[in-house]
């Protein structure tokens, strides 16, 4: 008797890893960053048929590979992508969802999870992630049916993009991921997600082009996730047109050209006294983009709350960050490459009562920008304006949070769109990992990672991940021995009083030169510039240990100036 065909009677199957991985194709997902974990091995298997499509980049720490997602999420405004395991993997990987939810970044964290007959029991390394994460993602969920992967995942990459972006976590219970199921009853995989944004109405742009119109000392302040290079040339027609002085919000300061004649400069931390001057008379604002948070508006010292002197126009993507600190004259909800396309056509009047303002605000900012002497043998002021004069236009200039980072945004210039890699949300160890990102994304592109002494040691193992994919960034450290942002603010408060802030610290140099790179020591502003053309002409990593003293606290003021301004606060 005749056989029946095993092959014709067969079920195809599949698997929730499988699933996983087929909806990360359909979504064009380059790489993943990851540290391994048993709760996800299904997902890495099934990674490894995909290689030809997807890289998988494993990192030395899970905040490291959170940190480097939301550095690819920054970059090109569709979810970079993280997977870490349960429990310490999920909460290692917590620092860079925050920096993604404040940052308004696209980005999805996936974790793996216990086995579902094991949840609610505190079973080995559990966590409840809806929980866990609620207050700092989008939207956080957990697969417990493979059947609606796709489901999941499609609604995952809408959420992370559309609206204000922002990061999504995905639970993957580990029975879940390697069960089989019929191929059959699995939904659809979904083509990639689109972005959904608004665009404002025909009567909201003709209101807007009264209230510019009517003004006498209008400002523009720009910035926030969500634009792309027409949207960036769209607005750069728009500030000509109507001759229009532009600031860009807090670590944004690649929006626009800073050597533009409309460019006033960054309204962030340490911002140019006369900016602020600048914005606090204007009778006209509009804010394209950023959310107004604490860091672009001088701790919110820069506005009346809720109701500004200035008659404010607020554009946001996110209907409910309108409203959120400052009532608004005109709202308006909508993507930014939405409306600075009309903003681009919208007519200008001829000779605007405030011409000749953006010139001059242009001047101040270049004022602004002359170093200060600073204590030491190094001078910061100058070393950022070398490093400006040698690094390509388009090179990526990453760093995290410290006192260091305020010469760079004083003294660096941006003039290309997303050369800037910073987290507003004030981080640190973001520089390094984020620096590692962008060279994985855009290899032909000079990648920089400025980072104190601090900031670089909570990520330094991922020099070798650097090693490992021959991602030859420049790491740049700035090592003054101690916690410098803390130390400043120790000093206001409780001068002469220094506790909990010293650092005993390697020789970077060394370090670096441990895992393979190219490392050295500069200890005077003069070697600096040779220093970084041999950095950026070692054909592999390389690491630059700028040696500064402890006086040397910002570019304006020495730690003795900031004790005695903290002496007399407190009438001593």
């Amino acid at each position: 008797m005749q056989q029946p065909n095993a092959s014709a009677t067969t079920e195809a199957t599949t698997t929730g890893a499988r699933l996983v991985v087929d909806a990360l194709v359909a979504n064009g997902v380059e790489r993943v960053f990851c540290v391994p974990g048993e709760s996800y091995l299904a997902v890495l298997d099934s990674l490894s048929d995909e290689t030809a499509k997807i890289e998988t980049v494993v990192c030395r720490h899970e905040a490291a590979a959170a940190n480097m997602a939301e550095a690819i999420g920054k970059l090109t405004g569709r979810p970079g992508i993280a997977l870490v395991t349960r429990g310490p993997g999920a909460t290692h990987a917590s620092i860079g969802v925050h920096t993604a939810f404040q940052d308004s970044t696209p980005m999805i964290l996936l974790i793996g999870q216990v086995a579902r007959e094991q949840m609610d029991r505190e079973a080995f390394q559990e966590i409840d992630y809806r929980r866990m994460f609620g207050q700092m993602a989008k939207w956080v969920a957990q697969i417990d049916d493979a059947r609606r992967v796709p489901e999941y995942l499609s609604h995952a990459f809408h959420v992370a993009m559309s609206g204000r972006p922002g990061p999504v976590v995905l639970a993957l219970p580990e029975d879940m991921l390697s069960g089989a199921i019929p191929a059959s009853e699995a939904q659809p995989i979904a083509p990639s997600a689109q972005r959904v944004q608004a665009s404002p109405s025909a009567a909201q742009m003709e209101r807007v082009r009264e209230l510019l119109a009517g003004a006498k000392k209008p400002f523009v302040i720009a910035g926030g996730h969500g634009w792309n290079p027409q949207a960036c040339a769209d607005f750069q027609r728009f500030v000509e047109n109507w001759q229009l002085p532009v600031g860009l919000a807090f670590r944004f300061q690649d929006t626009l050209n800073n050597d533009h004649p409309n460019y006033a400069g960054d309204v962030g931390l340490g911002i140019n006294p006369a900016l602020a001057k600048r914005i606090r008379e204007a009778d006209v604002l509009l804010a394209l983009g950023p959310r107004l948070g604490e860091s672009t508006t001088g701790g919110y010292t820069l506005f009346d709350i809720p109701k500004t002197k200035q008659t404010l126009i607020h554009v946001h993507q996110g209907a409910e960050e309108l409203g959120r600190v400052y009532a608004a004259d005109l709202p308006i909800v909508s993507g930014l490459a939405e409306i600075a396309a009309l903003l681009a056509e919208l007519p200008a009047p001829a000779q605007p009562a405030w011409g000749g303002s953006a010139a001059q605000a242009h001047e101040a900012w270049h004022a602004w920008r002359k170093p200060l002497p600073m204590p030491g043998d190094v001078q910061l002021g100058e070393v950022m304006q070398q490093l400006r004069a040698r690094l390509p236009d388009d090179a990526i200039v990453t760093n995290g949070a410290g006192n260091y980072a305020t010469w760079l945004h004083r003294h660096f210039a941006y003039r290309h769109f997303r050369s800037q890699l910073a987290p507003t949300s004030g981080a640190m160890g973001y520089g390094v990992p984020a620096a590692i990102a962008a060279k994985s994304q855009y290899p032909s592109r000079t990648v920089v990672a400025l980072a104190g002494d601090g900031c670089f040691m909570m990520a330094s193992s991922e020099l070798a991940t650097a090693m490992q994919y021959g991602l030859n960034v420049v790491f740049i450290v700035v090592n003054n021995a101690h916690y410098g942002t803390i130390r400043m603010h120790q000093e206001r408060h409780y001068p002469n009083r220094v506790h909990g802030t010293q650092l005993t610290n390697p020789d970077f140099a060394a370090f670096a030169q441990s895992f393979g790179a190219h490392g050295e020591v500069v200890t005077t502003t003069a070697q600096f510039a040779p220093a970084l053309e041999r950095a950026l002409t070692a054909g592999k990593p390389a690491l630059i240990e700028i040696r500064v003293t402890k006086e040397a606290s910002t570019p304006a003021a020495t730690l003795e100036q900031i004790r005695e301004a903290g002496r007399k606060m407190r009438g001593e």
